[in-house]
């Protein structure tokens, strides 16, 4: 049996008061967000509160290492980050934790072990500074990029090709190594042959939502966008200071006089996914948004061993990925808080949306049965094993799939994995003429 939460903009929306299913109270709220994330939670008619009596605390990653361990929560209560978050979202963490996994299936003889090789080359600096330049040396075309890890919406990244280009760096006092304040740094052999569309670079935003680390439970959204650059790639050496080019953060691509602020230079990864089949067929092209999917859970497996499991606590991740002209995909990097700022109606449209799907599934409401397989957006990809699609289905992920009008999928419905999981291939064909299949997105002169 389906079943649908409310409206048809998020499919929980409610009017009045909302009441806990543990308290059989109103549900309140903390957060001090003031974009997405507090437009969704109002919209549930739950109340906001400055107390310590929330159901929900949509919180920054700060409050997790300075007040959770310091609080007692009740049952009911839950916070959007786990205590030790920065294992997968810190740039250098992740690295090393992927190596560390990858070595240790290598030990176990593990096939799976071929398939971690989806990073760039990277080091972290200063630390590993002297294994850097050796490698260094065995490429001498490649270009390199630098990035501090504890800094985002590109602040600080810079890409260079010989290293007299990072003596400024090398002379700052954060170089040296026994300095308690250096800033810490991964280099990382920079991907110089990245997929274009119209000639400009992009890379992908995927959300992944984790309710458990014990057993591993993971919901994968639907939707998602790519970020493109707005000015014409070139891997010339004379373009390396061009970051307008080079990096998609929409922080940086705000500054170029060629912006696009009707689209916000971005493109729904269905669309997406859509404009690629027409090029290279369905089969290829779920070949590769599958790999994406297996990256995101590559990733989730090599820190499920050591992340604080809390019932209190749930994670949506931001997982930045793109691919090589080759189609091999790469992860760029994982964000523990990606932003829910919008900087077009669609885009708080998608946030908003995808943010009252993921308070369904946590259901502070107890509205769920415990059987779904599909939440609005999100289909449940793992709980403690694989969970496969239907060998009816067109597609092998319904990553980039268009999102059903019926909003729970439970386990119990022969329709599941199918139509109501993601569309017929007749249904699919359809909605590729709808969508205009082959059409190029407005970024300007193709």
């Amino acid at each position: 049996m389906s079943s649908k939460l409310g409206s048809a903009a998020s499919g929980s929306l409610s009017s009045g008061a909302v009441v806990g299913k543990s308290t059989g109270k109103q549900l309140l709220f903390r957060t001090t967000f003031r974009n997405a994330i507090y437009e969704a939670l109002k919209k549930r008619g739950w109340k906001e509160t400055e107390g310590d009596d929330w159901d929900l605390h949509w919180t920054e990653r700060e409050w997790m290492s300075e007040v959770f361990d310091t609080i007692h929560l009740s049952p009911g209560q839950r916070v959007n980050h786990y205590r030790n978050q920065r294992e997968l979202c810190r740039k250098d963490l992740m690295v090393k934790n992927l190596k560390r996994h990858k070595r240790q299936l290598q030990k176990d003889n593990n096939e799976d072990a071929e398939n971690y090789s989806f990073w760039p080359l990277t080091y972290v600096l200063p630390g590993d500074y002297a294994l850097f330049v050796e490698e260094f040396k065995k490429y001498p075309t490649s270009f390199w990029i630098m990035k501090p890890v504890g800094r985002a919406q590109g602040k600080g990244i810079f890409l260079f090709k010989h290293l007299k280009e990072i003596a400024k760096w090398k002379s700052d006092s954060r170089y040296n190594a026994d300095n308690k304040d250096a800033e810490t740094y991964v280099v990382q052999r920079y991907i110089a042959n990245p997929y274009l569309v119209s000639g400009r670079k992009f890379d992908i935003r995927i959300y992944a939502l984790v309710t458990s680390y014990n057993p591993l439970t993971v919901w994968l959204h639907r939707s998602g966008f790519s970020r493109f650059s707005s000015t014409r790639y070139s891997n010339n050496a004379a373009t390396m200071s061009d970051t307008t080019m080079h990096l998609t953060n929409v922080a940086i691509q705000k500054k170029s006089d060629t912006y696009d602020s009707e689209t916000g230079g971005k493109w729904n990864i269905r669309d997406l996914k859509l404009y690629l089949m027409s090029r290279y067929g369905v089969a290829t092209v779920d070949r590769l948004y599958n790999e994406m999917q297996q990256v995101v859970m590559r990733s989730l497996f090599s820190v499920q061993n050591i992340m604080m499991n809390d019932k209190h606590c749930f994670e949506l991740y931001g997982f930045d990925v793109l691919f090589d002209d080759s189609f091999k995909v790469y992860v760029i990097e994982v964000n523990a808080s990606p932003s829910m700022s919008a900087n077009t109606p669609e885009d708080m449209e998608l946030k908003v949306g995808l943010l009252s799907d993921v308070f369904d599934i946590i259901d502070l409401e107890g509205n769920m049965q415990g059987n779904e397989l599909r939440v609005g957006g999100f289909d449940l990809i793992h709980k403690g094993i694989p969970i496969n699609p239907s060998p009816n289905r067109m597609y092998t992920t319904n990553l980039g799939c268009d999102i059903p009008a019926e909003h729970i999928a439970r386990s119990s419905e022969p329709s599941v994995g199918s139509a109501t999981n993601g569309g017929t291939p007749k249904a699919e064909e359809t909605k590729k003429k709808k969508a205009g299949v082959g059409a190029r997105p407005a970024f300007g002169a193709g």
